[in-house]
């Protein structure tokens, strides 16, 4: 499989009425990685802004590296999902995302279908299970019980995993991986008898106040890639990341934005980075992040920043077998 691009740009809340121009920007800036997901329900623009960018000549479909989940079943669930609250960047690799109503396995190749058709494409570069869950499939994204939980389905990974691999091999997708899997998770996956397809990346939260440190070394002590989401944090203790002194301290030093630095951390930790914009000024800021380097002092004190602060808790799944965020890591 051709090497998931570092940087891409991430469509996660962004409006349809945005996505189409912000691909398209981020196509022209140089990205080449772009993640969406079914249950983002703005994949038809995306898919807009690829075939424009393609047909003007701007770039080629086999230069794109396009990232996908597996699929939900009706809009609106995105407003009951966990929310990034700073906007993320991710642009030419389209990682797709297998939704978690899907993972039966005579649902999946249907789902990916989906999700090409809605793309406008004839194959996704990488195709992910979006989390470890099943829930009860229907017409309902987030199908909830009289206490507002999930409603699991009888569903195990390993065989939603399965009907995965039979995508690689009927070319749909040319690689598979994972998303919110912790390391007992991804552990039991590698270990799956018969496995055809290891999962080349896990896609989680990951920022300077979680660092995510145990789990990024298990990962890529088994050559599982990692990359993160939500780059930019969120609030702790009254103080947004961003604001964060020591992470102004560095900006200034270097006279980049906070922004950059921590995409910039992220990647001199051998992590591919999706930030999410729609803001043409911030799309190429964001990608402006090769031309310096932090230190091994900026380094240490953006990792001394952490404090276990998961803002994507999915609380709604917590009754859940798999829900992944029990594990220490």
């Amino acid at each position: 499989m051709e090497e998931i691009p570092v940087l891409g740009l991430g469509t996660w809340k962004a409006a349809p009425g945005e996505v189409t121009e912000a691909v398209k920007v981020a196509i022209d800036v140089g990205y080449r990685h772009l993640d969406c997901a079914y249950v983002y329900h703005n994949e038809n623009e995306v898919g807009v802004g690829i075939q424009s960018k393609i047909k003007e000549g701007a770039v080629r479909r086999e230069n794109l590296f396009i990232v996908s989940k597996i699929l939900g079943q009706q809009a609106g669930v995105h407003s009951q999902l966990p929310r990034a609250p700073w906007p993320c960047v991710c642009a030419s690799s389209l990682p797709l995302q297998l939704w978690c109503t899907c993972h039966k396995k005579s649902l999946v190749k249907a789902a990916c279908t989906r999700s090409l058709k809605t793309l406008k494409l004839d194959y996704l570069d990488l195709y992910l299970m979006h989390w470890p869950m099943g829930f009860k499939s229907g017409e309902a994204d987030l199908p909830v019980d009289h206490n507002g939980m999930i409603v699991p389905s009888d569903t195990d990974f390993l065989n939603t995993w399965e009907a995965m691999e039979n995508l690689v091999a009927a070319g749909l997708v040319r690689a598979i991986g994972v998303s919110n899997f912790n390391h007992q998770q991804l552990e039991r996956l590698l270990n799956k008898p018969n496995l055809r397809f290891k999962p080349v990346t896990n896609q989680i939260e990951c920022h300077p106040y979680l660092t995510q440190k145990n789990l990024i070394s298990f990962c890529q002590s088994r050559n599982v890639s990692v990359t993160a989401y939500l780059p930019f944090g969120g609030s702790s203790g009254g103080m947004h990341l961003m604001e964060d002194p020591t992470i102004q301290t560095i900006a200034q030093k270097h006279r980049k934005s906070a922004a950059q630095i921590l995409i910039r951390f992220q990647i001199q930790r051998n992590l591919r980075v999706i930030p999410k914009s729609v803001n043409p000024k911030r799309i190429l800021e964001n990608f402006q992040v090769f031309d310096f380097e932090l230190s091994e002092e900026d380094m240490t004190d953006l990792l001394g920043l952490d404090r276990n602060l998961r803002l994507s808790t999915f609380p709604i799944t917590e009754n859940h077998k798999d829900y992944p965020f029990r594990a220490e890591f």
